[in-house]
């Protein structure tokens, strides 16, 4: 990704939350704001090669059970982030203007908790996962990129530490965001964010 377009990338995740709460369609979190501190740990995963973009075809995370393809989410009419659709068969997404799984920088997925009448979404365990935890992005070229939990951190709406999820890294890492903690209504207060970095790679 150029600098332009990570400065962009940064730009517009900082401008509206990526993830919805799955309580209903238009359900979107309040305006991410910068300045949050990174997270606490980065060195689950030993460091290893970038791989060249191959988009995300779907994502294994074994120890929660989460089996799901990937679809791909760009912005919305109104500028904010498109989150997936609120369907029984609920499947994660990955932000098309991040970069993909195994590239440098942040590679973005998301998903929902729930997903209204229809009950539990593909993220609903996410807050389970512990540093080390591994988890598997399936790539269009036919590779896989293998990602180590190296943090998880459940924050306030009102406090997304948008600098610590989408700012430039030096190394491939992956974000997992659903939302969480106490409902409000039809919604979520809080984020679930799952970092981790990339630990290997399938031929």
């Amino acid at each position: 990704m150029t600098p332009l377009s990570r400065r962009a990338f940064v730009a517009t995740a900082t401008a509206a939350l990526l993830v919805g709460c799955g309580g209903h369609p238009a359900d979107r979190g309040p305006a991410a704001r910068p300045g949050s501190t990174p997270p606490a740990s980065r060195s689950a995963a030993k460091p290893t090669h970038a791989l060249g973009r191959s988009v995300p075809v779907g994502l294994r995370i074994p120890v929660i059970g989460v089996d799901t393809p990937v679809m791909r989410l760009g912005l919305a009419p109104d500028g904010s982030v498109q989150v997936p659709p609120i369907a029984a068969h609920d499947r994660a997404g990955w932000y098309r203007h991040s970069p993909t799984p195994g590239q440098r920088g942040p590679s973005v997925i998301l998903g929902h908790v729930t997903v209204g009448a229809y009950g539990d979404g593909v993220f609903r365990h996410l807050a389970r996962l512990h540093r080390g935890d591994r988890i598997v992005a399936r790539l269009e070229n036919g590779r896989s990129a293998v990602f180590a939990v190296s943090a998880v951190r459940t924050v306030a709406k009102a406090d997304f530490p948008a600098d610590a999820v989408y700012g430039d890294v030096d190394r491939p890492e992956l974000r997992l965001i659903t939302c969480g903690g106490p409902r409000s209504g039809g919604g979520y207060l809080d984020n679930v964010i799952v970092f981790a970095a990339l630990s290997s790679a399938s031929p």
